[in-house]
């Protein structure tokens, strides 16, 4: 089992959402984290950028297309996003890229709230092995795991990703 300290991606991460939201001209962006490790690095980068909405969260649970294979999450919580979202510039954070479901259901979910003038994605983690053609904008770093090995996000104080073997 690897641990990887994040602050510094963070860090890496807060500049390039500022460059790309400046090159938007969007002044006022709104952020939503996806549960659970979404909104924790969601936190973080909300309060680094200093945006003035309050951050928004989603528990994609329902929208998912897996859920048939992979169950439903027992702890399902509501999503709450507390600004409008139509004709934003919207953030949508979570903690690790994979096959870009996750990602495909957070869109369907925020489409159920209105019309966003763009969608930027920042993950802290792009692990790669798309099944569905979905990219990150922001992308705090790449990784390439090895058969069998799955990286987690362990929070939400302190932050820290480890990789480790997946269970059987």
């Amino acid at each position: 089992m690897t641990q990887l300290d994040i602050d510094h991606t963070l860090a890496s991460m807060t500049t390039a959402l500022q460059a790309k939201m400046s090159a938007l001209g969007a002044s006022k962006p709104a952020m939503i984290g996806i549960h659970s490790g979404g909104v924790w690095v969601a936190e973080r980068l909300h309060q680094a950028l200093a945006l003035e909405e309050p951050l928004g969260h989603l528990d994609i649970s329902f929208y998912r297309d897996d859920f048939t294979r992979i169950g439903i999450n027992p702890q399902v919580k509501p999503s709450h996003l507390p600004f409008d979202v139509d004709d934003r510039h919207i953030i949508l954070v979570d903690d690790v890229l994979h096959t870009g479901r996750t990602i495909r259901a957070a869109m369907n979910e925020i489409f159920d709230y209105g019309r966003p003038a763009t969608i930027t994605l920042a993950v802290l983690i792009d692990r790669g092995d798309r099944e569905l053609p979905i990219e990150a904008n922001i992308i705090g770093r790449r990784m390439t795991l090895a058969a069998g090995q799955n990286v987690k996000l362990q929070g939400p104080e302190p932050l820290s990703l480890v990789i480790a073997d997946k269970q059987q």
